[in-house]
């Protein structure tokens, strides 16, 4: 007997632009049983709709909507819906070197966390991964998730503000605003885990760094299309991916599409100088 249509499986694959991420997975299953399988990858696993039932290293667990799962890479786990109506379910595979691999253990233990804080920060990963344009986000995201996966693993607490770092970072992002500098890199000439500098720099300033980035190159941006620029130009110079990555926040930061902004400088040149002078009153008599 055929499937009916909603209960055939939906699935969406993609590798993304972000390194460590090896696959992004999102699927709606009704009644598929996974048998016992392994990945080389951690597995990120955020359930939307319904609930799984799973057993990992012979302990039966759930994962249910608002819970967020992680199953350690290279340990057998199966899987199948926990009711009839199926499950619909948004997952990472993240490389097995974005985890110490010294916290296997721990997740075999502890495979699940209620937090919905990390949970909003995984959603927010996934928004990320699919939005072209949107790597440094998406790497932001990433650090911030991995760092609090592995805060909750540890058990560890929340190292202290450091001002001074944040400034420092500012001025590292000022110096490569076209080029951009990936956050591993930062992390490793200011001698800090990347989710800290995303910390110290949001208390600082009040955005995490991807933000700080993109606003310095719409900055640019208006300054090159002031200047006369193409917008495909100023967006190529500014350090965007494509225009319209710069059309979507320079309309989301000043309200106007970047060929609006150019051309809004032509009226004063077009207008006459009698007409700009003319009293609101009404002509002269």
């Amino acid at each position: 007997m055929a499937a009916r249509p909603d209960d055939r499986p939906r699935i969406r694959a993609w590798r993304p632009r972000v390194g460590g991420v090896a696959e992004v997975f999102h699927a709606r299953f009704t009644d598929h049983v996974y048998p016992m399988h392994a990945h080389a990858c951690w597995t990120l696993l955020l359930v939307d709709t319904g609930a799984v039932r799973y057993e990992l290293h012979r302990h039966e667990h759930g994962a249910l909507d608002g819970l967020v799962t992680l199953l350690p890479p290279q340990v057998p786990h199966n899987g199948r819906s926990a009711t009839g109506n199926g499950f619909r379910k948004h997952v990472l595979y993240l490389e097995p070197g974005q985890l110490d691999p010294s916290l296997i253990g721990r997740a075999v233990d502890r495979p699940v966390f209620r937090d919905p804080g990390l949970r909003r920060g995984v959603d927010r990963l996934h928004t990320a991964l699919s939005s072209p344009g949107a790597e440094d986000a998406a790497e932001c995201a990433l650090a911030l998730v991995t760092d609090r996966l592995e805060g909750h693993l540890r058990a560890r607490r929340t190292r202290p503000h450091d001002p001074s770092l944040a400034h420092r970072l500012r001025e590292l992002l000022d110096s490569r605003i076209v080029e951009g500098c990936p956050l591993h890199e930062a992390g490793d000439v200011l001698h800090a885990h990347p989710a800290h500098l995303i910390r110290v720099f949001r208390r600082e300033f009040g955005m995490p760094p991807h933000e700080y980035l993109t606003s310095r190159r719409v900055d640019l941006a208006r300054r090159l299309l002031v200047a006369g620029a193409p917008a495909s130009t100023a967006a190529a110079s500014a350090g965007f991916h494509d225009q319209s990555h710069l059309h979507r926040h320079f309309t989301r930061l000043l309200g106007t599409t970047p060929g609006r902004f150019a051309r809004s400088g032509l009226r004063a040149y077009l207008v006459p100088e009698a007409e700009e002078k003319q009293p609101s009153g009404g002509p002269k008599r």
